[in-house]
């Protein structure tokens, strides 16, 4: 006999995050092979572009980051050719350099110590989207984590290899966990390697969606509490975490070195 069928919405979301937290349990994966599991679940979802791009994640000593050694791409990365730096770039362990582009990450580590984990990609359909200099709009249930959560930066500010475009784009960032560049890309700037995989697989989705309901005709917005609600529902540690591991399966199954020392 059901006994839940009369229970209130509120009840029923408490006991399904109670659920969550029972079930959902943390990969056990370092640093290191996560960030080598995003960079190469990402790959699969079309996010490479060549070199351009860098994901990075805070190491455990204050102002250093692991990062992709520049010259290898994310279908090539694996948890030990990752470089660990510091603020200044400077390689503390690891071979070769690091993208200089990743002078930008350091400004945003610096402004927002919630942040564990930036993704930046130019994949296919967010730069796309960038080229129209209109913001991400969401506007369908799955995108939902984004809502409200999506910066715009109207004015491409050059190659963001400069302090400059460090101060601008995390500046613009401000307290989101992304940020659509026009004529450039997106950021994502996680709370978790986790959190920060998910989103990057979100914003391309969300993109794509746009261009095809754009092509189509109007969009139309989401009730701003229901939207809410969806938002803070899907953004969960355990909902990450859930996705997360999905994600490092599949490139597991896809790319079985990627987690060679």
């Amino acid at each position: 006999m059901t006994s839940t069928l009369q229970d209130s919405k509120s009840e029923l979301m408490r006991r399904a995050l109670d659920g969550l937290g029972r079930n959902i349990a943390d990969t056990g994966l370092s640093a290191r092979e996560k960030v080598a599991l995003t960079c190469r679940a990402l790959f699969d979802a079309g996010h490479d572009s060549g070199l351009a791009g860098q994901i990075t994640a805070r190491a455990d000593e204050p102002g250093t980051y692991y990062t992709q050694r520049l010259g290898l791409g994310f279908d090539e990365i694996t948890a030990g050719n990752l470089l660990l730096v510091d603020e200044d770039l400077n390689v503390l362990d690891g071979d070769g350099m690091a993208n200089p582009a990743n002078r930008f990450h350091s400004w945003i580590y610096r402004a927002r110590p919630d942040v564990g984990c930036i993704v930046h990609t130019h994949p296919f359909h967010v730069a796309a989207l960038s080229m129209l200099g209109v913001p991400l709009m969401v506007s369908q249930m799955d995108i939902a984590p984004l809502y409200d959560d999506c910066a715009f930066l109207p004015d491409w500010p050059g190659v963001p290899v400069g302090n400059e475009e460090g101060e601008i784009i995390s500046a613009a960032l401000g307290d989101k966990k992304a940020i659509l560049l026009a004529h450039h890309g997106h950021v994502v700037a996680g709370a978790s390697i986790e959190e920060a995989c998910s989103l990057a697989m979100l914003i391309e989705r969300g993109a794509k969606l746009q261009l095809a309901a754009m092509a189509a005709g109007t969009i139309a917005a989401l009730p701003d509490r229901l939207a809410r609600e969806a938002h803070d529902w899907t953004l969960t540690p355990k909902r990450s975490l859930a996705n997360f591991a999905y994600y490092a399966r599949r490139a597991l199954a896809n790319h079985p070195d990627t987690l060679t020392a």
